[in-house]
């Protein structure tokens, strides 16, 4: 077989349970490491700070600020993958303010909930990233870096995540800090090791 052969796009049904996929389980993950106090990382951990903050929701919150993001998704990555981030932000947002009606964590051990917490919300970025979307902000930056550079989008998330949790440090206690980098880490490695164009179908 030619090496120029094209590779096969996703269906737009393979797409939607992508987005699906992603969405729920980043919900998930993020209502865990809430439920633990943590903070988590990117624009949603900015988010959860804001909220800590001021005591707005966080839904509002979240997708307020990845506004600036979504032209820049626009601009470098093609509408699709706009419309593709803005449809994710929106369910995980409405994903995290109805789960709690049917979803409750007990007691979970924090070196257990960063680990969880990491994993699923980096196999959600990962997911969302193969179907062409993101959770918005740092995603955005992160994948157009990638592209641009080849400079890992997990390093990128990464090194965002280090200023958040420093940040972090004078609204929370230093021990749920350092349980809530544990958990950006695992979810950072996850997708630093895993997210590789030239290995997928996009």
């Amino acid at each position: 077989m030619s090496d120029d052969t094209p590779s096969p796009r996703h269906s737009p049904i393979e797409d939607a349970q992508g987005l699906a996929y992603g969405s729920f389980m980043a919900a998930v993950g993020v209502l865990l490491l809430t439920h633990l106090g943590f903070v988590t990382g990117q624009t949603a951990g900015l988010a959860i700070l804001i909220s800590y903050a001021t005591g707005w929701g966080f839904a509002p919150v979240f997708f307020v600020v990845n506004l600036p993001f979504y032209w820049l998704g626009y601009r470098r990555l093609g509408l699709g993958f706009m419309l593709k981030s803005f449809i994710a932000v929106a369910a995980m947002s409405t994903l995290v303010a109805i789960l709690p009606a049917g979803l409750q964590f007990g007691h979970v051990h924090p070196a257990v909930g960063a680990l969880l917490g990491g994993f699923l919300t980096g196999s959600a970025l990962l997911a969302l990233f193969r179907h062409g979307a993101s959770l918005g902000g740092v995603g955005i930056v992160a994948l157009y870096l990638q592209d641009a550079t080849g400079f890992r989008a997990g390093w990128t998330q990464l090194i965002f995540d280090a200023c958040l949790f420093a940040c972090a440090l004078m609204l929370r206690d230093w021990q749920l800090v350092a349980w809530s980098f544990l958990g950006a880490l695992v979810l950072n490695l996850v997708i630093a090791i895993n997210h590789r164009r030239d290995r997928y179908i996009v």
